[in-house]
């Protein structure tokens, strides 16, 4: 079984393709020799991968530069909506938008990180949110906390040892003891809150979207800038307001589902 754990079971070579398709992200393209060098590799060897990833269509050639290709665009829309009650939480967003005028977002954990699945701006919205599939410390964001508080504490403990609690901001939690202190407070009101801990000046509100009785399916939060989320607005104004209607989309997923299963 592969779980990521046993190097013994992984292939150079495909590290090495995946290493050159990051690269060309991180860059926005390269040419072969900066390939090579940034990569500590044989100018032949970057030669070889970029050649087949070209072949397969992964990458273009736009004058001397690779750069990564739209057929990534293909995986990243299979990958979000194979999800059970995607369209769904996504017309939840677009509503949420509209009806508060803020930014509002939905996360998803994947490898122990929050991960940007869609997100939408209201009329008044700062835009601040990250390029769609962009991973997040779950521990500093209002959709990364609510997701944590849902998942059993060895598995948060598993995140923390694997990813560590890097401050974004000044504001960020990086003492584990005051995480968990926030973990325990967030299951009991259901809720979280981001004040300016991965953005200075933004604050947010976070709900978990449940699947099942402690099962988590992904994060909803609502966020602005500072001056408009704070007091009884961000403590429970937005918060009775997005459980509500966070509860409504889990009735509504596990109704589609229900009748899914009935017109089989």
């Amino acid at each position: 079984m592969v779980d990521g754990t046993d190097r013994r079971n992984e292939v150079q070579t495909a590290h090495t393709a995946f290493d050159i398709l990051e690269l060309l992200k991180e860059t926005d393209g390269a040419d072969l020799s900066t390939v090579a060098s940034r990569l500590d590799i044989a100018k032949s060897t970057a030669h070889r991968h970029l050649s087949t990833l070209l072949s397969r269509n992964y990458v273009v050639k736009e004058g001397g530069e690779f750069v990564v290709s739209l057929k990534f665009l293909e995986f990243g829309s299979y990958a979000s909506k194979r999800k059970p009650g995607y369209d769904l939480a996504t017309e939840l967003v677009d509503q949420l938008a509209a009806e508060t005028g803020e930014h509002v977002q939905l996360f998803v954990e994947e490898h122990g990180q929050a991960v940007y699945l869609y997100g939408q701006a209201g009329e008044q919205a700062v835009e601040s949110s990250p390029l769609l599939g962009k991973k997040l410390p779950l521990h500093a964001t209002a959709g990364g906390k609510a997701i944590l508080a849902r998942l059993s504490d060895a598995r948060v403990e598993e995140i923390i040892e694997q990813h560590g609690l890097p401050a974004l901001t000044e504001n960020t939690i990086t003492d584990e003891e005051r995480l968990w202190e926030e973990i325990r407070t967030v299951r009991t009101q259901n809720y979280s809150l981001n004040r300016e801990e991965d953005h200075e000046n933004l604050c947010a509100v976070g709900v978990p979207i449940r699947k099942g009785k402690d099962g988590i399916f992904a994060a909803v939060s609502i966020s602005g800038p500072t001056r408009r989320m704070q007091g009884n607005r961000l403590e429970n104004e937005l918060p009775t307001y997005l459980l509500g209607r966070a509860n409504e989309l889990e009735l509504n997923i596990q109704f589609s589902k229900t009748s899914s299963n009935d017109s089989l």
